[in-house]
């Protein structure tokens, strides 16, 4: 018999979002997951872990009912009781009421993150938050420096269709690790380099996996990637391969850029980045020869505090040169404006007070332990509902964020598929569905496709979807919306139907509606995304935010990062896993037995230099915390940078906190962003 095959779209915070082909043994059980022979993106591609989902969907430590806690925090699973769905929505509903009683509706403080990317389950949280008038989140812990950085420049939240890199003759990823990360972007540039001889360049901080396979690997220090960008451009403008016809046209101040790059030569780029003065001259005629090149630019430079600044100085380069123009040329970051979404009756943007204070979620840490900055000179907060997203391991500044989830005063209701390290801090449990078991609708940042996928089979235990969480605690709470009174379904057919889509029904058996614009306003040939239809060279940094003007306005090398000193010599990089997504897939056994434990990647000079070899136990620190973690010799990084990959649970280390305590809450420029990749540490045997 052939196999009950259901349609589904991975909800996992990637900017592929795969369409899926699960095997459906039976109304509840799955078998292998599959890449979607329908999507022309996916192509029947999917990553191991995802493949593998079935590992998650049927694990043994899947939460199933309620549970409030009647033990310590940060115990676990021992430490709590189940009760009945009625009797811990009543609990939360009146908890927040008492909140907000004393304190005002600002006390209350719903979290959340890309734990799922659909955007029914995902925003939801906000309805409820808009209506209540709830402390605002503001979503920085991802893509707040790449938005940025890409802004600046080319105005609109779009770029080049990754299709097209069938046709491209050189694709340069720039701070990202396909291989590891975005399996599906990987088979694309495959297939173009074995079609068509196209080149692989990568840009990088070490030798990933997808530097490993590059035609040349460029792997620099942290934060210096804009002085690489002003090099590249250099060389443009001094070997002719600028495109000065194409630049007068679709480009803001090209003889100011061109004046200012004047000095910025490898040489110069060469000192700041590690990168020998010939690779660097190597790779940008590589770039300035080829017409048809494809610049994917990932998310890994921005995490520093000049990460929007190094976003903005690469994406100059195909306007430098005018890729643009050519087909398989060009630059793609996301294409979020390509699908424009509708969403109030989602988020309940009608109810939206912009008087109600906007809380940084990357700075929970503080936010958690009373700075009166971080709580906008507000109440504290005292109440939380968390869907999403595991901020006990996955946030910066771990210290005070741990500190802040021990406070006594502060009551926690958590929305969680497993007994996370966030969920154990909670009073309240409550059982979620995984993306199988309910309706979504899904964007994609690394297409153009719009997506929906059904539920496939019965929800695990008792568990109920985020949306069923916000509607009962609404109905409890007393906030009134049309969005509270629709099903999941309805809400999607609603967004549609508002945003001029088509009916829902049309984008099921894996049909994908296609949002891709014409070659012309893909490659921006009928204007750019500002007012006056040009590239910026000269970024309006004070316009995207308040820390604007610490940034300079054409490309260069902004030394506001956390620099190595005497006293912290090294700079630390906390690369994702090739088999976690976050903290995600951390408790399955096929992911945890592939990655091992954790260990930190040093250059063996650097690991001699401490009188330490391969294996030592090294402890990782700063003014933050510290950390014990094994070394790993590894030659394929600049000296004196070390990475440690993936977000492990705390439990992972020795001490029982994670590689997070040494990372800063301090916000990134312009405008605040997570700076992951941007730390100064010591590092010392342990």
């Amino acid at each position: 018999m052939p196999l009950d095959i259901a349609h589904s779209v991975c909800p996992h915070d990637c900017p592929s979002t795969c369409a899926l082909e699960v095997e459906r043994l039976d109304a509840r059980t799955i078998g292998r997951v599959h890449g979607g022979r329908k999507d022309g993106y996916t192509a029947g591609v999917v990553c191991a872990k995802v493949a593998r989902y079935a590992e998650r969907q049927h694990h043994p430590d899947r939460l199933a009912r309620p549970l409030r806690r009647v033990g310590p925090k940060g115990v676990g699973l021992a430490a709590f009781e189940p009760i009945s769905w009625e009797d811990a929505l009543d609990t939360v509903a009146a908890k927040f009421a008492e909140a907000a009683r004393q304190y005002g509706p600002e006390t209350v403080w719903p979290y959340f993150y890309a734990g799922t990317m659909g955007h029914v389950q995902r925003d939801g949280i906000d309805r409820l938050r808009n209506v209540m008038k709830y402390s605002r989140q503001y979503g920085t812990i991802c893509v707040a420096l790449t938005d940025a950085g890409w802004m600046a420049g080319v105005g609109v939240k779009r770029g080049t269709d990754s299709r097209e890199i069938a046709e491209s003759d050189l694709i340069v990823v720039w701070g990202g690790n396909p291989v590891a990360t975005q399996v599906n972007l990987m088979s694309h540039i495959q297939r173009a380099r074995k079609r068509r001889g196209a080149k692989l360049v990568v840009v990088d901080t070490y030798r990933t996996p997808t530097a490993e396979v590059a035609d040349l690997a460029i792997i620099l220090r942290p934060g210096t990637d804009a002085a690489l960008a002003c090099a590249i451009m250099h060389v443009a403008f001094k070997e002719g391969y600028a495109d000065r016809d194409y630049m007068a046209r679709y480009t803001d101040v090209p003889d100011a850029l061109e004046a200012h790059v004047r000095d910025r030569d490898p040489a110069w780029a060469a000192r700041i980045t590690g990168l020998p003065e010939e690779t660097i001259w190597e790779f940008a005629r590589l770039y300035g020869r080829t017409q048809r090149s494809f610049i994917r630019v990932g998310y890994g430079f921005s995490r520093g505090r000049n990460g929007a600044a190094q976003v903005h100085a690469v994406t100059c380069l195909p306007a430098v040169t005018g890729a643009w123009k050519h087909r398989g040329g060009g630059a793609l970051y996301a294409g979020g404006a390509l699908y424009s979404l509708k969403k109030s009756v989602i988020q309940g943007l009608d109810a939206v007070d912009t008087t109600v204070r906007e809380l940084d979620m990357s700075r929970i840490g503080p936010v958690l332990t009373g700075d009166a900055e971080a709580l906008k000179g507000g109440p504290p907060v005292t109440a939380m509902l968390i869907q999403n997203t595991n901020p006990m391991v996955v946030a910066p500044d771990l210290a005070n964020v741990h500190r802040g989830f021990r406070r006594d005063d502060l009551f926690v209701c958590v929305h969680e598929q497993f007994m996370t390290e966030t969920a154990a801090m909670a009073d309240i449990v409550l059982p979620a569905t995984t993306f199988l078991e309910h309706d979504d609708i899904y964007t994609a940042s690394g297409h153009t496709m719009l997506q929906i996928a059904k539920q496939a089979v019965e929800p695990f235990g008792e568990a109920r979807e985020n949306h069923f969480v916000i509607r009962e605690l609404a109905r409890r709470l007393g906030a009134r919306h049309p969005g509270f009174e629709m099903s999941a379904w309805e809400l999607i057919e609603r967004t549609l139907a508002d945003t001029g889509f088509p009916p829902a029904e049309t984008f099921l058996e894996g049909r994908g509606h296609d949002c891709a614009l014409p070659f012309e306003t893909m490659h921006f040939l009928d204007g750019f995304g500002h007012k006056d239809g040009r590239f910026h060279f000269q970024a309006d940094w004070s316009g995207l935010g308040p820390d604007g003007a610490r940034l300079s306005a054409l490309p260069d090398q902004n030394w506001v990062i956390d620099r190595e000193t005497a006293a912290k010599p090294f700079r630390l990089v906390t690369a994702p896993a090739r088999s976690f997504l976050n903290s995600t897939f951390g408790e399955t056994p096929g992911s945890r037995q592939r990655e091992g434990n954790p260990r930190v990647l040093i250059h063996p000079d650097d690991l001699a230099a401490l009188g330490a070899a391969d294996g030592t136990r090294l402890r990782l620190g700063n003014e933050r915390g510290s950390v014990v973690v094994p070394a790993r010799a590894f030659d394929g990084i600049r000296h004196g940078v070390v990475v440690v990959e993936g977000i492990w649970p705390n439990r992972a280390f020795e001490e029982g906190v994670g590689i997070n305590v040494l990372t800063s809450a301090e916000p990134g420029l312009p405008a605040g962003g997570a700076v992951f990749h941007d730390t100064a540490i010591w590092i010392r045997p342990a």
